[in-house]
């Protein structure tokens, strides 16, 4: 799962309608198109807003690195600010920034904490930025109509997490949640085996047995493992885009990746293996970033990724930023050979933009198992003024023809069960069986 969030950042000018002048071709008052987000920067500060049209909430701060504008979040994040726009590390693309002549007025403005406040603007938000109601089948007025009688000035903020929780579950949309101060829980697709340590170690344990005899080389915390396969063939497990290393940012993250890669696709292998099984069956996600330097390991040529847009009209959910094209670039020495990917309902996110993103690579890999879990955006991450935490996604993944796999996810091209309990009572991984199948041919 992806989110994109400490000191007092001295904006004590930007605060006052009319008075913020720019002392740097990047210091005043931006809005983002799309995300519903201003940022104000001051001398090497940032302090971000998330903005309704009935409300402003202070969001994630910032200190600038140096001067090449990188700023470090109060949450760990990296991004970088330039004139116009804005890239989150490990987030492919930009958001567009427009030039504001000051903050709105709503946000120099102390925001109520009563519960019907938060309820309005916990709705608001989901109204202006969610773009899957209909794909999904709910009706966000009547949402609002049926919820929102139910709270009153003395609602507590824990019945009023139960209130938003019960509102977004027919989503089914795991990149939706609502959190006390604790780990949020995401609303799954129903029959979803949600991705855990325990369960991925369940799984990697049976793969060895079952299928390898013998066990895999693991990198970057185990989160990527290699195992030569007969016939010049390989088994590459990918569990996560993610938790590389102990500091687990994006730079650490991407060099320890790219030492797992060194590793795996050698000159010698890379030209050598006649086939290569992919296995993201069990991928919690991560860095869409990291996904595509995967890819890049697989291709001799540049191609389309996918192409990335947000919601950007509050008013009218068919209305988006104009698609940014995402590319992968192809490494020194990549594999071009078959590729199997393995894919399920607890193949999650990064996991899902990974194989979106392999989708035009040449020649064309074949998935094998079941439907990805559905959930490619990022998670914008809001917080209430009860201290209400939650996250929701505003953006699509489109194909070369334009496609989005939102809900209902990445079919496969065979469907065949993945780790079900007759899977497991028969000794059987059928995904796995049909991709040594396909590279033998």
């Amino acid at each position: 799962m992806r989110t994109h969030g400490a000191l007092a950042v001295a904006v004590a000018l930007a605060l006052i309608p009319g008075t913020a002048v720019a002392a740097s071709p990047v210091d005043g008052i931006w809005r983002t198109d799309g995300y519903g987000t201003v940022i104000a920067l001051d001398h090497g500060h940032l302090r971000s807003y998330e903005t309704t049209a009935i409300s402003c909430l202070p969001g994630f701060t910032a200190d600038r690195t140096g001067e090449d504008g990188t700023y470090i979040t109060d949450d760990g994040d990296t991004l970088t600010v330039r004139p116009g726009r804005m890239r989150f590390a490990g987030s492919p693309g930009v958001r567009l920034l427009r030039r504001m002549p000051a903050l709105p007025a709503s946000c120099g403005r102390t925001p109520a904490r009563d519960p019907l406040t938060s309820f309005d603007v916990f709705w608001q938000t989901f109204a202006e930025n969610y773009p899957f109601f209909a794909a999904r089948g709910v009706d966000r007025q009547q949402v609002r109509h049926r919820y929102r009688p139910l709270v009153t000035p003395a609602t507590t903020t824990s019945r009023l997490a139960e209130i938003f929780n019960e509102m977004i579950a027919p989503l089914n949309d795991a990149h939706t949640w609502v959190s006390t101060g604790g780990p949020p829980v995401p609303h799954l697709r129903p029959g979803t085996t949600l991705p855990s340590p325990a369960y991925d170690q369940r799984v990697k344990t049976y793969v060895e047995r079952r299928d390898l005899h013998g066990t895999l080389t693991e990198y970057a915390q185990g989160r990527v493992s290699y195992a030569d396969l007969p016939g010049d063939r390989g088994y590459l497990r990918i569990s996560g885009f993610g938790g590389y290393t102990d500091a687990d940012d994006q730079t650490s993250n991407a060099a320890e990746l790219a030492r797992a890669l060194d590793a795996v696709f050698t000159p010698r292998r890379a030209g050598a293996l006649r086939g290569l099984v992919i296995d993201v069956r069990i991928n919690g996600g991560g860095s869409d970033s990291l996904g595509l330097q995967v890819a890049s390991r697989l291709t001799g040529r540049p191609y389309l990724a996918y192409a990335k847009r947000a919601r950007n009209d509050p008013r009218d959910p068919a209305r988006f930023t104009t698609p940014q094209p995402i590319e992968v670039r192809p490494h020194a020495h990549p594999y071009r050979g078959p590729v199997a990917i393995l894919t399920g309902g607890s193949t999650f996110s990064a996991g899902e933009t990974f194989i979106q993103a392999l989708m035009d690579r040449t020649p064309a890999p074949v998935r094998i198992g079941e439907n990805t879990q559905g959930v490619f955006s990022d998670v914008m991450e809001r917080s209430l003024p009860d201290g209400l935490v939650f996250g929701l996604p505003n953006e699509e993944f489109l194909t070369r023809t334009g496609r989005t796999f939102d809900g209902v996810g990445i079919p496969p091209d065979v469907r065949v069960p993945v780790f079900t309990d007759e899977e497991f009572a028969r000794d059987r991984d059928s995904a796995f069986d049909r991709a040594m199948e396909f590279l033998s041919r």
